[in-house]
């Protein structure tokens, strides 16, 4: 893991997880039942799979919805209302464990910093100005597009944070704490260090293939900081 931090030039933290838990207070599962109400407001609850009615994940309603091609409006009208649940569950988001401390020894210590989401940028802006960590990021903030299809799994927000930075692929680095994070970084060709809390999760990671995880952020921290001896 020593060798990846050192190796990278650019950092790219996925936002809910790695920086944060969004849904802390706004659960994830009360934005998904939102959701589902304003499909029936517009007419487009015949969308729902079963799967998706009972869903817990606002991000799979979305996506579920969209690629039934509803239309434009309806999916621009749904992606706008989870774009202001998130920002408002931004202001009550709990800090994940030494991700501040972490986002600020890289970019003390010469690394750029961007974000890389499925969350909406204004959310994850809110949040870093709340936690005054935007010096740090400088503006590097790629999140959801109008296009759902480029959501990750797909590489694009990773593509656009190499861009933003100018960095190789090979001299970035993901920390990310879900399969389709893994997925995306893989795609993009950037080394991922996993993320994940709780043995289910690094179960998750690990089977899907990732070589490094880490249960705490203080590991990625603390191989930053300690002086390389030989």
């Amino acid at each position: 893991m020593r060798r990846l931090i050192g190796n990278a030039n650019c950092v790219l933290f996925d936002f809910d997880g790695p920086v944060c838990h969004l849904f802390a207070v706004r659960t994830a599962e009360s934005i998904a039942h939102r959701l589902r109400a304003l499909a029936g407001e517009l007419s487009v609850s015949a969308l729902l799979s079963a799967e998706l009615r009972t869903s817990p994940d606002p991000h799979q309603v979305l996506r579920g919805i969209a690629r039934r091609r509803p239309g434009a409006l309806v999916v621009q009208r749904l992606e706008a209302a989870l774009t202001s649940e998130e920002v408002s569950a931004a202001a009550t988001a709990h800090p994940t464990p030494y991700a501040a401390a972490l986002i600020a020894a890289l970019s003390t210590r010469g690394r750029q910093v961007a974000i890389a989401t499925n969350n909406s940028p204004l959310a994850a802006e809110t949040y870093l100005r709340r936690h005054k960590l935007s010096g740090y990021v400088g503006g590097r903030v790629h999140g959801r597009t109008g296009d759902i299809a480029l959501l990750k799994p797909h590489p694009d927000s990773l593509l656009r944070a190499l861009a933003s930075t100018r960095t190789p692929a090979h001299r970035a680095l993901m920390i990310g704490d879900s399969v389709a994070d893994l997925a995306a970084a893989t795609a993009a060709g950037v080394p991922f260090i996993g993320y994940a809390p709780d043995e289910a999760a690094a179960d998750r990671l690990a089977d899907a293939g990732a070589r490094h995880v880490v249960r705490s952020l203080e590991q990625v921290l603390t191989a930053l900081v300690t002086p390389s001896f030989g």
